[in-house]
This record gives structure tokens, sequence and C-alpha cells, in this order.
């Protein structure tokens, strides 16, 4: 499957330009990590970081699931891959551990998110609340959040690709 980044906008109303970024960060990953095998994925940058950009996926599909789900909708969904004794378990892989399954789940996962935040307006507070802070957002905030997150995790995607088969690029 090859993937299609598509250039946000440079002209839009707020919300496009927010949703076009946001999808342009996560066709970025996407890009990221195509082409590679399983164990490719699994390959960790630089010891002692355990860092993987199948655990990048993983990860970015629990903060979907966390900041879509839980907090903008307040849905009781639980946890995909870490548990309260290993609580960084998104990033802790095992040889069964597929793409294709993370994949799949961190795509069910934005899709569930491009669902839900599309009954809210920018200005809408979330439903749920941080479950740390217990903090409300706007759908503003967490779509500026998320383009955040994704920015910086690509940034370990560009280092962790090139680790594992030199392929550079934006």
């Amino acid at each position: 499957m090859t993937t299609e980044r598509r250039e946000p906008p440079t002209t839009a109303d707020e919300r496009t330009m927010l949703e076009g970024w946001l999808d342009y960060h996560r066709q970025t990953l996407a890009w990221k990590c195509e082409g590679l095998t399983d164990a490719q994925l699994r390959t960790a940058s630089v010891p002692p970081s355990g860092l993987t950009l199948m655990g990048l996926v993983r990860h970015m599909a629990e903060v979907e699931r966390s900041w879509f789900r839980r907090v903008l909708a307040n849905e009781d969904a639980g946890a995909i891959y870490y548990t309260d004794e290993d609580p960084d378990g998104d990033f802790h892989l095992t040889e069964s551990d597929t793409w294709a399954e993370a994949r799949a789940t961190w795509e069910a996962e934005i899709e569930a998110a491009k669902h839900n935040a599309a009954r809210f307006a920018l200005d809408d507070l979330t439903e749920g609340k941080h479950r740390r802070t217990g903090e409300r957002f706007n759908l503003r905030w967490l779509y500026t959040h998320m383009i955040e997150e994704y920015a910086r995790h690509n940034g370990h995607a560009d280092l962790l690709r090139e680790t594992v088969d030199g392929a550079t690029g934006d």
C-alpha cells in the first residue's frame, strides 16, 4: 500500500486547516513505516532506547483513543496496549506483534476520532475530562495538541527510519 500524503490547503477556514495538518502528520507517520518488514518496524533506534516505528504507531493509536474517544466523547474506551503494570506497553513489543495489527488498530482509532470530532465545533468543550487533571478542552485545543504530538513523533520516525534502512525525506 502506498501512502498518499496530501499537503494541507494554503488558504482555508480554520477547521479545514487544522484537520488538514493533522491528516498530513498522520499520513507522514504511515509513510515513514511504508515498505518495511515487521522485524524492521520493531527495530529500536539506539541503545538504551527501545523506541521503534511500530511502537510509535501503537502509541499514536493510544493517543487518538485517549483524546478523541475518552476525553472528547466521554466514551468508556479502555487501553489497547498499556496496563497499570506496564504504562508504556504501547512501546513494548514482542516478536508476535505485527504491523498489520498495529496499523489496523491505529487506522480504526483515526476513523473513530474523525467520527467523534465531526459532531463538535472548534469551541465546543469536551464531554469527558482529562484522567489526571480533570480538565476539559475545546476541540481546537485537541487538534492543536494532536498536530504537536504527531510532529514530535514524526521527528523520531525520521531518525528511526534512517537507522533501519537509510531512507530519509521530509
